[in-house]
């Protein structure tokens, strides 16, 4: 016991514990090691959620169908059209005690009705009716819900399956008990500077930064070398331009250049010197406004001794560069050349370098002789978007339009046009299993008839999958290897020349032209088949041949190359047209999708939907779609683009690249920083309005490109 004597004078008795432990409720605590604050160690983790910070909840949205159905048609798709025990017994029974038909439309049914078939009446007792040939009579329990009902069926059951049937209704809601933050009550409640450590991981870096730099009180022998580490750390992170990340942000939604830039950061930190560093393309995601920051941490590496060697089109940086390597002079077997190489003033003085000639100016994307009208009659207006760090925004995007959505790494962009523009209309149209961000509605979807997303995720997972199965290309090919008389005469089908089936393919590879041989703690490797020597097909298939090649011959063609072979096939030449058109003239037909790049893989997409028949009313969504294109490409990929917007379509882009942005109809910038500091509207309008708005780091950068392109 030890006294206290307050201001006052009067003494008053406290009582401290050597064991940690609380006088009044007997709680203890041991003592304080770093793992308790590890959600990665049992000792720290929330018990919970296992330090996960979410669980997975059945979500009524997700669980219903269409409203115009009654429960017993199937408007609760986990259970389709009940049957058995739930259709004899329960249903009947719900029905009597809340007074509702079951033959009713969902949509029908009273508000109060909904949320007990929903959630359950908590205390009420129901009188169930059971009547079979050999069984009758009544029970009394309660009802805990369709959502509980779907929930205790994941939790119960043995098979997989069926899990992951269920899954498509579940959604990730943070952790009730931890409320996300991963940790046990009793790691939370340790406070350094009157924060728990749940609450510093939720700063954003810059916030962080500011948080660690004004700690004061702490014992500058045990802090003091740990604040540095700590703020060193993050002053990296601010450098490479990630100052608008929570420290708390899952690996699993960071972009591909946020992780590099991350990884970029570490390096910083450890102080290597004689390493050899290389970056494939570390500006994607980037806005203008933070390359510098980026290309001086670069040079922050260089100058201490290290080698920077970094795959890039960005303009800034191949001017930033002390030496440049130009590849080419175009793609595919047209390049795998050096082209030009030395100092950046060696570079442009090289006339057959056509990166040169972007540089130097001599060729460049044009500005559109004209920008579009902009109809008030014809927009799609998201109203109230407040999803994620979205300030509940009202935004307009004119239908039958280029648009451009730009703005600061981290404003806003994904999360307005990704997570509720493309899954609230994707929910609309195509029913969805998505949740859409939080936003009010979507007013004017009346003026278009449907949504595609064309994203950089891979156009599929094996080496089976390749560019031409996935346009459609590999089914006239197919037919027309039938129709010729050495088929005709064998008996060939269409099947023969697949590659999926058993019959024409090679059976030791199963048609896949490699075989995977499991690595034990490394990655899978995939080897050629030593049977059809990676050509997929056996002897006889291969033995038909049209104008001298067989089936395999043609998969290794490059879109360029089979364009002149097909040139008498209108079928087939239209889709490789539309595929040289996006820049892939360079890729093989039968090249594994495994070794596209996320921008060749969204280009592949991009001609597939080009070569559907559309009614002029779709509305097209990519992001980024410039990543890894050359100076050329953009240019070509941009006349696709429009294209498109001339059949009367509109085409929504997220993008920092300026030469986009400046042929863009209408421009959406958002800002003006990222995280809490974003997620507003900073202008929007033509880009030579955006370009006037003094407020919108978009619209100086913007200023510049115009100005030179006039």
């Amino acid at each position: 016991v030890v006294e206290v004597v307050r201001q006052t004078g009067s003494p008053r008795s406290r009582l401290f514990s050597e064991r940690y432990a609380c006088p009044k409720c007997g709680l203890s605590m041991p003592e304080l090691e770093p793992r308790q604050f590890s959600f990665n160690s049992p000792y720290g983790a929330c018990p919970d959620c296992s330090g996960l910070g979410t669980r997975r909840e059945v979500n009524a949205d997700l669980v219903l169908g269409d409203h115009g159905l009654s429960i017993l048609e199937g408007v609760v798709l986990p259970w389709g059209e009940p049957s058995g025990y739930l259709k004899k017994v329960v249903l009947p029974a719900l029905a009597k005690t809340y007074k509702f038909d079951l033959n009713a439309p969902w949509k029908d049914l009273p508000p109060a009705v909904q949320k007990v078939l929903l959630k359950g009446a908590p205390g009420k007792t129901i009188t169930y009716q059971y009547d079979s040939e050999r069984w009758h009579g009544s029970y009394e329990s309660g009802w805990k819900g369709i959502l509980d009902h779907v929930e205790k069926r994941y939790r119960e059951t043995a098979s997989d399956a069926v899990r992951e049937q269920l899954e498509q209704y579940m959604v990730e809601q943070p952790c009730p008990t931890c409320a996300g933050r991963r940790l046990k009550p009793e790691s939370l409640s340790v406070l350094v500077a009157g924060k728990s450590i749940g609450d510093v991981v939720a700063f954003p870096v810059r916030e962080a930064l500011t948080f660690f730099t004004n700690v004061r009180g702490l014992n500058p022998d045990v802090a003091g070398p740990i604040l540095k580490e700590v703020t060193d750390r993050l002053r990296f992170l601010v450098d490479v331009g990630l100052d608008y990340l929570t420290l708390n942000r899952s690996a699993a939604t960071l972009s591909g250049g946020e992780a590099q830039r991350i990884r970029l950061a570490t390096q910083i930190g450890s102080r290597l010197v004689g390493v050899l560093y290389i970056l494939d393309e570390p500006s994607i995601g980037l806005h203008q406004r933070d390359n510098a920051r980026l290309l001086a941490t670069l040079k922050e590496l260089r100058d201490l001794g290290n080698t920077v060697l970094v795959v890039e089109h960005d303009e800034e940086t191949i001017r930033s560069a002390d030496y440049v390597v130009d590849l080419g002079p175009r793609a595919g077997r047209h390049g795998g050349e050096v082209v030009a190489s030395g100092g950046l003033s060696d570079v442009l003085q090289h006339h057959e370098s056509l990166t040169a000639r972007y540089l130097r100016g001599e060729l460049r994307i044009p500005l559109p002789p004209r920008r579009r009208i902009v109809s008030e009659d014809r927009m799609l207006r998201v109203v109230g978007a407040r999803h994620h760090n979205l300030q509940d925004l009202t935004v307009e995007l004119p239908l039958g339009t280029f648009v451009a959505v730009t703005g600061v790494s981290g404003s806003g962009k994904s999360t307005l046009v990704t997570d509720i523009l493309y899954q609230a209309l994707a929910r609309h149209f195509y029913r969805a299993k998505v949740v859409p961000g939080a936003h009010d509605r979507i007013d004017g979807l009346d003026h278009i008839d449907k949504v595609i997303d064309i994203d950089q995720s891979p156009i599929g997972r094996t080496p089976r999958s390749n560019p031409a199965t996935y346009t459609g290309l590999f089914t006239p090919i197919r037919e027309l290897f039938t129709f010729l008389p050495e088929s005709k005469l064998r008996g060939y089908g269409p099947g023969r020349f697949s590659f999926n089936v058993k019959g024409g393919r090679c059976e030791a590879c199963q048609g896949d032209g490699l075989v995977k041989v499991e690595m034990h703690f490394l990655p899978d490797v995939y080897v050629p088949c030593e049977v059809c020597k990676g050509r997929r097909y056996n002897r006889e298939t291969l033995e038909v041949r049209y104008k001298g090649k067989s089936i395999a011959d043609v998969l290794d063609l490059t879109v360029a190359d089979a364009l002149d072979f097909f040139e008498h096939q209108p079928r087939i030449k239209t889709k490789l047209e539309l595929l040289n058109d996006v820049g892939l003239g360079y890729i093989h037909l039968g090249q594994s999708a495994t070794t596209l790049s996320g921008g060749e893989a969204q280009r592949v997409k991009l001609a597939t939907e080009l070569a559907k028949r559309d009614t002029g009313r779709t509305l097209y969504i990519l992001d980024e779609p410039t990543t890894g294109l050359h100076f050329e490409d953009v240019r070509l990929l941009l006349e696709v683009l429009h294209r498109l917007v001339d059949k009367g379509n509109t085409v929504v882009v997220i993008e920092h690249n300026l030469d986009v942005v400046k042929t863009a109809d209408w421009v959406i910038d958002l800002g003006p920083e990222g995280g809490e500091l974003g997620g507003r509207v900073v202008a929007a309008g033509p880009p030579e309005r955006v370009a006037q708005t003094k407020a919108s780091h978009t619209g100086q950068y913007l200023k510049k490109v115009l100005q030179a392109g006039d």
